[in-house]
C-alpha cells in the first residue's frame, strides 16, 4: 500500500460508488439496474407479518429429554421457514405449566397458509421397540427420532424396482440405532411416520454405521417428497397449530422514515464536527465515513433483515466509526508538535493509536457476540448490525483513512 496507495484508493472508491448505486432507490437507467440486484429485508416490527403459536406434544418424550427435543424442534422450524423464503424468522420456545409451545413470527410473508402447510407438513419420524404380538402388541417409544437425520435419498429395489428411502444418522443417532438393534436382534423394530406405522422389520443383526431404510408402499413422488422434508429437518415431536394472528407493522413506515432521517442527520452532524475540529484532516475522515456508510448499507441490503433495533445499532455504529480517526488525528497532532514532518507524523500517529483502536473495538465485538448468542428476537438484530458496523469501521477508519492521507498529504 505504501508503494501505490492511489491505485488501491481508486479501487475502494469504485466499490463504494457501486455500493451506493446498489442501496439508493435510483430509477433512472442505467442506475436502476443496481436496484434489481436485491431488495431490502425488513423485520416484523416494520412490515408486519404473521404470528403463529404451536403446541408441542411431549407425551411420547421422556422428561429428561424434553428440553433437548424443544431445542431440536426450534432448529427444524427455523430451517423449514428459511427454506420457504422468510428471512430470519423469530422462533421462541416457551413453557406454560406442563405445556410446551413454539411462537413463530414470520415477517412480511404474503402466502401465510402455504407457510403454515410447510411447517405443519414436516414429517415426524420415530423408531419404536415392539413388545408382544398380535392384538397385544405394544410399541415403546425410543430416543431415535428424525432429529438425528443428516441425509435422506430415494433408492430403488433392484429386484422389484420399488422405491424406498435410505436414511443416514449423525454420530449420536448412529450410536442409538446401533444399541437399539443390538438389543433387539431377532425382534421387530417399528418405524412410525406421523404416528402411523410404516413397517416393522425384524432385526437380524446389530447394525453399525448409522444407516437405515424405510421400505413402505411409496410411489416415487411420495418418496421424493418425504426425502425433501427429511433433508429439511424431521420433527422430533408432533406439533399442533393452536393460534394464528396476522399483525400489522407495529412501528411501520413512519418510524422507518424517522429512523432514516435520524441516520442522515447523525452522519451529517459527525461530518460537520470533524470538519470544524480537525479542518483538513476532517475532510479525510468524512470521506472515509461516507465510504463506510456505503459499504455497510450494501452488506445489510444483501444479507441482513433489519428491524428498528437493528437500525438503531447501525446508527450507533456510525458515531463510533470516527472514534479511530479521533485517536489517530490526536496522536498525529502530538507528533507534529514534536517537529516531525506531516508524512512521518501521520505514520507515527497510526502506529501509536492502533493499540487503543484495537482494544476498544475488540471489547465492542465481544459484547456484540455475547448479545447475539445469548439473547433473542430484536436484541439479536441490534447486536448483529453493531458487530458488522464495528468490523467495517475498522477497515474504513484504518485502511481508507490511511490511503487518503498517503495519497494527498505530501512530505
Amino acid at each position: 500500500m505504501k508503494k501505490n496507495p492511489v491505485f488501491i484508493l481508486i479501487l475502494v472508491v469504485i466499490i463504494a460508488i457501486a455500493a451506493l448505486f446498489f442501496v439508493l432507490p435510483l430509477k433512472q437507467q442505467p442506475f436502476a439496474y443496481f436496484n434489481k440486484l436485491g431488495q431490502w429485508h425488513l423485520g416484523l416490527d416494520l412490515v408486519g407479518g404473521t404470528h403463529l403459536v404451536y403446541e408441542v406434544d411431549m407425551s411420547q418424550v421422556k422428561s429428561a429429554d424434553q428440553d433437548s427435543v424443544m431445542s431440536g424442534l426450534k432448529d427444524v422450524i427455523e430451517k423449514r421457514v428459511n427454506l420457504f423464503g422468510v428471512s430470519e424468522p423469530q422462533v421462541v420456545s416457551s413453557k406454560e405449566g406442563g405445556t410446551y409451545r413454539l411462537n413463530v413470527d414470520l415477517a412480511g410473508i404474503k402466502d401465510v397458509q402455504a407457510a403454515i402447510n410447510q411447517i405443519g407438513l414436516t414429517p415426524l419420524l420415530d423408531f419404536r421397540e415392539v413388545l408382544g404380538t398380535g392384538t397385544s402388541t405394544e410399541f415403546i417409544a425410543t430416543n431415535l427420532t428424525g432429529r438425528y437425520i443428516t441425509g435422506a435419498r430415494v433408492d430403488f429395489d433392484p429386484n422389484t424396482g420399488a422405491p424406498y428411502i435410505s436414511l443416514e444418522f449423525n454420530s449420536d443417532g448412529a450410536k442409538i440405532f446401533e444399541d437399539m438393534t443390538g438389543q433387539n436382534v431377532g425382534k421387530p423394530i417399528a418405524i412410525f411416520l406421523d404416528n402411523n406405522l410404516v413397517e416393522a422389520p425384524t432385526v437380524t443383526e446389530k447394525i453399525s454405521g448409522g444407516k437405515a431404510q424405510i421400505t413402505g408402499k411409496f410411489t416415487v413422488d411420495e418418496a421424493n417428497l418425504l426425502v425433501q422434508r427429511f433433508n429439511a429437518g424431521a420433527l422430533p415431536a408432533p406439533i399442533k397449530l393452536v393460534s394464528q394472528q396476522t399483525i400489522g407493522a407495529s412501528l411501520g413506515q413512519e418510524s422507518l422514515r424517522k429512523a432514516i432521517y435520524a441516520g442522515i442527520l447523525g452522519t451529517l452532524a459527525v461530518i460537520l464536527f470533524m470538519f470544524g475540529y480537525y479542518r483538513k484532516f476532517g475532510i479525510f475522515s468524512a470521506a472515509a465515513l461516507i465510504i463506510y456508510v456505503a459499504l455497510t448499507l450494501a452488506i445489510f441490503k444483501s444479507f441482513i433483515t433489519l428491524s428498528l433495533a437493528g437500525i438503531a445499532g447501525y446508527i450507533l455504529s456510525i458515531g463510533m466509526a470516527v472514534d479511530a480517526n479521533v485517536l489517530i488525528f490526536e496522536r498525529t497532532k502530538e507528533e507534529l508538535k514534536k517537529g516531525l514532518s506531516k508524512a512521518a507524523a501521520i505514520e507515527e500517529g497510526f502506529r501509536r493509536a492502533w493499540p487503543s483502536i484495537r482494544d476498544s473495538n475488540i471489547s465492542t465485538i465481544i459484547t456484540s457476540v455475547i448479545l447475539y448468542y445469548f439473547t433473542s428476537s430484536f436484541v439479536r438484530g441490534f447486536a448483529l448490525t453493531l458487530l458488522i458496523g464495528v468490523l467495517v469501521s475498522m477497515f474504513s477508519a484504518i485502511t481508507v483513512t490511511r490511503l487518503l492521507l498517503r495519497a494527498f498529504v505530501r512530505k
